[in-house]
């Protein structure tokens, strides 16, 4: 038989994505590991562990890496949101690691230059707001990073993989072969991001990334600076200006991400016999106060109807309906009042105070679909995940985004990245909280999570894409509570509200973030629950093949105990993506 051609397989023809069942076996590290969707960026953080770095090191070690293995989700061209808990404190702190909009932007330039719409179209150059992180990478080193190893040597393993170049693997080989003209229509140096022969690589063709490695070696070499200004942040400008934007080298000078205090809702905590967890997200602009409200009405519907979710046969049609219900409104809120808190007032505290989350609940008809919108509590899912944990017992929540794939395409000349299209997350409505303004931070989809238990880690997880993020947060969560090991808990069949991610090439996508769009449930989720939900007066599809995409890629890094109370990481990795969990020797 003739060996495997790949040069013969092209991706988006392989039928095969999550055909056949198939099964990982959870992880297991007595010292540190690494999560992510990429095997060889996984080992970039784990060299950085076995140099002496902590688990703040290797996440950024390995963020960088993704940058060269996996560029059609992530780079150095967009945003980063980071969780760390610090083992000695028993504290989780955070940083916001999203860029602002361009000061000279404002709705009606937009309107002026013909953009009519509720948004900036995803490739108009106007949507690129100042890429955070280069300034999130080095603001998670200062604040959380063990202080052993200089920049130089937590971004060497990413520079020595984009100067040697790295196979693409198979899913990361979709991202570019449907990117191809984008990448061509938004850059005259395309040919930055693509092989020498002018095409995308298909699985097993090498990449390298000249450009890249000397992007990293700047910020290596002279921190923010080495970015936010001189020839980057030249180039950054060159090719946003050059389409129409409006960006200049003072927004790119005055970018610095951002120390804040993570948010939480508490799950059955107090409660007789039962010890709870705290689920922990980054506050605003970020929306992972959907996941926290959700997980509140959740609660709030259990007590009001006397139901034990966990007791709840999984994915069953009730189980469907509450988490389905609870995440729309979910949605409904923080698609409404979502902005950056340092320029409008966003009100967290109280749409998680207990009361409105009751109200909320009370809303919910446990035999039919509702008609939702926004509260008002002043009266009452392409990205990359990452999980490390280190043998001190800290562990790392780390994502990274361009936005839609590459982001706009665009290519600042001689630096090898695109930039991202978080501009799009403005909405373009005159009094709306999240308004287009200058200088302001977007709604922001990408969300790390973690959860404690009793003031001590419990696990590092998230579930990247898009709009999917919450919905997945929510789902893995109950699935762990529910007993599920970490990998199975990822492997387990999930729902999707509306398409996660901004891409014309999937139906409803268009409305990504609609919340009376289409519920996507994927291939395993029995069928007769499907037909049932649609009979509530639920809109379902079914995903199969890629369009499983849809429910996100996520990691998990537990902490668990053995017999002799030594800490063990128990750690799980997506099926839907090509990476893996790597435990440290």
């Amino acid at each position: 038989m003739a060996p495997l051609d790949y040069n013969k397989l092209h991706p988006s023809h392989d039928p095969q994505f999550a055909h056949f069942p198939s099964r990982r076996s959870t992880v297991f590290s007595a010292r540190g590991a690494v999560a992510t969707s990429q095997p060889l960026a996984a080992q970039a953080g784990l060299e950085i562990l076995n140099k002496g770095g902590n688990a703040a090191d290797a996440a950024v070690a390995t963020a960088a890496a993704l940058n060269v293995t996996e560029p059609s989700c992530t780079g150095i061209g967009g945003d980063v949101f980071c969780l760390f808990f610090n083992a000695k404190t028993k504290k989780v702190g955070a940083v916001n690691g999203s860029g602002r909009s361009p000061k000279a932007l404002n709705l009606e330039y937009l309107r002026s230059i013909g953009i009519t719409g509720d948004s900036i179209p995803l490739t108009n150059l106007n949507a690129v707001t100042v890429p955070g992180a280069a300034a999130g990478w080095i603001k998670t080193i200062q604040e959380f990073g063990s202080g052993k190893l200089t920049m130089s040597e937590i971004l060497a393993p990413a520079i020595r993989m984009a100067r040697n170049g790295v196979p693409s693997h198979e899913i990361n080989s979709r991202g570019w072969q449907v990117s191809e003209k984008l990448i061509k229509n938004a850059s005259p140096n395309w040919k930055e991001m693509m092989m020498p022969d002018g095409t995308p690589p298909l699985p097993s063709h090498i990449m390298t990334h000249p450009q890249l490695a000397d992007t990293f070696e700047a910020v290596a070499q002279h921190g923010r600076e080495g970015f936010y200004k001189g020839r980057i942040a030249e180039a950054i400008v060159e090719v946003i200006r050059s389409k129409g934007g409006v960006m200049t080298l003072e927004d790119l000078a005055e970018c610095d991400a951002e120390v804040v205090d993570p948010i939480k809702y508490h799950f059955r905590v107090g409660e007789a016999g039962d010890q709870g967890v705290t689920l922990w997200e980054c506050p605003p602009n970020g929306q992972g106060l959907t996941a926290l409200i959700a997980l509140g009405i959740v609660e709030a519907v259990e007590e009001l109807h006397g139901i034990d979710m966990l007791e709840l046969e999984h994915n069953s049609v009730l189980y469907c309906h509450i988490c389905i219900e609870a995440l729309r409104l979910a949605f409904a809120d923080t698609r409404y009042y979502v902005t950056d808190p340092n320029v409008v007032d966003v009100p967290t505290n109280e749409l998680l105070s207990k009361p409105y989350l009751a109200s909320r609940a009370k809303l919910i008809d446990l035999k039919k679909a509702i008609t939702v919108k926004h509260g008002n509590p002043h009266n009452s899912s392409d990205t990359v995940y990452l999980a490390t944990a280190d043998e001190e017992g800290n562990a790392c929540s780390f994502i990274a985004s361009n936005y839609a794939g590459f982001g706009t395409g665009a290519i600042p000349a001689g630096c090898g990245f695109t930039l991202q299209n978080r501009g799009s997350g403005f909405t373009l409505r005159e009094g709306h909280p999240n308004n287009i303004q200058g200088g302001k931070r977007p709604y922001h989809t990408i969300i790390p999570g973690m959860v404690t238990q009793e003031e001590d880690i419990l696990m590092a997880f998230g579930v990247m894409g898009g709009f999917m993020q919450p919905q997945g947060h929510l789902q893995v969560l109950l699935n762990k509570l529910r007993g599920f090991s970490s990998q199975a808990a990822l492997d387990a069949p999930r729902f999707c509200i509306s398409a996660g991610l901004p891409d014309s090439s999937v139906k409803g996508a268009e409305s990504a973030g609609d919340i009376d769009s289409e519920i996507w449930f994927e291939d395993g989720i029995p069928p007769e629950v499907v037909e049932e939900l649609k009979g509530m007066g639920h809109r379902c599809e079914v995903a199969t093949g890629y369009r499983r995409g849809i429910a996100g890629r996520g990691q998990i890094i537990q902490a668990i105990n053995d017999p002799s109370g030594r800490r063990v990481w128990a750690c799980g990795s997506d099926l839907r993506a090509d990476g893996c969990a790597l435990a440290q020797i």
